[in-house]
């Protein structure tokens, strides 16, 4: 994990989950600095996505330990994640199709908590993606895709997360949606909210985000500032199809 930085607002201590027989997440750590997007990167089926249904607690570990600003959440249910401020935006945006843009964003703040400030939430998320106050009264199912994912991502911030879990945001969509999306990221960021991100648009992922992991095959294999894993030869020559000099990441740390 980084050797600096601020301080850590989410950690995973040597997670290890399985589907059955079949373990597929084998000693995974990492950190995520307060106010830092963090991405984890690597290719289909290296278990990016499992991990994050593992941190929101949809999945249940067989081993190791989730920290949550300061506190072990590890036994809590996925709603009780979500009262303490941990929110996931999943793959695939799973909205209400037939339900408006305005009502699937109030069922982020489902939770008795959040409902007392929801319409002043509603009115922030709306600040940050004015389209989606523009059709606040259209079925979701026909918003574009772009448009969906930002309804998908503006109800994930309808429960004031301080982590953000964002599971590929871009998939799907055309370069200029990928583009605004991104800096909808960034945009989100401002506003106080840590963003821990999983993509396969692994360029894009390591430009706006400020540290980095590696995940191959249920491992996570390197690790470093984002600045740093764009130059490493193995993630130019694995994934952005090219190699460069230049000093590499951190090796990942041996689980245990």
């Amino acid at each position: 994990m980084p050797e600096t930085g601020p301080a850590s607002i989410f950690e995973l201590q040597n997670l290890e989950v399985s589907y059955g027989a079949v373990q597929v997440l084998w000693g995974v750590s990492l950190s995520v600095g307060k106010g830092q997007v963090v991405c984890v990167i690597g290719p289909n089926g290296a278990g990016k996505t499992t991990t994050l249904n593992a941190i929101i607690g949809v999945l249940r570990p067989t081993r190791g330990r989730i920290i949550f600003e300061g506190h072990d959440i590890t036994a809590l249910s996925p709603y009780q994640r979500v009262a303490r401020h941990m929110a996931l935006v999943p793959e695939g945006r799973q909205l209400w199709p037939g339900m408006t843009v305005e009502d699937n964003l109030m069922m982020g703040a489902f939770p008795p908590a959040f409902r007392s400030r929801a319409v002043n939430n509603i009115e922030v998320v709306y600040g940050m993606f004015p389209r989606l106050k523009e059709r606040r009264h259209q079925l979701a199912g026909t918003l574009s895709g772009g448009e969906q994912q930002m309804c998908a991502i503006g109800r994930g911030l309808m429960a004031e997360p301080h982590l953000l879990l964002l599971d590929e945001p871009s998939l799907g969509l055309a370069p200029i949606l990928v583009d605004e999306i991104f800096r909808f990221v960034a945009e989100i960021v401002k506003h106080g909210v840590t963003v821990l991100l999983v993509a396969q648009n692994i360029d894009r992922a390591l430009e706006i985000s400020d540290y980095g992991y590696v995940m191959e095959t249920g491992h996570i294999v390197l690790e470093g500032a984002s600045d740093r894993l764009l130059r490493d030869p193995h993630v130019q020559e694995a994934y952005l199809g090219g190699s460069v000099e230049g000093p590499g990441a951190y090796p990942a740390q041996p689980a245990g």
